[in-house]
């Protein structure tokens, strides 16, 4: 079992699927990639009050507006004011 900050409420590490974006035109994709996580983690996490990462906007951005991943892990953690804070996970 992971040990939590006296914050945190809950932790959990996904792998959204972006494939979604493939239907959009190319010069929104990034942006549609945004919008995905952000749906998936309030369908995930029960919260509307999300927060992504610099880290993860870099990510999604890293190839151009036309060219975001097929797929991105992202580790989110929701806070007792009911905050999901989306990040890329650790590597150990």
């Amino acid at each position: 079992m992971t040990s939590l900050a006296e914050n945190e409420v809950l932790e959990r590490i996904y792998t959204i699927p972006l494939r979604r974006v493939l239907i959009t035109p190319r010069y929104r994709r990034a942006k549609r990639s945004i919008n995905i996580i952000k749906e998936f983690a309030i369908r995930h996490m029960k919260s509307s009050d999300i927060k992504i990462s610099p880290e993860v906007n870099e990510k999604i951005w890293e190839r151009g507006i036309k060219n975001p991943p097929r797929r991105i892990t992202v580790k989110m953690v929701k806070d007792e004011e009911g905050t999901v804070k989306i990040s890329l996970p650790i590597e150990e």
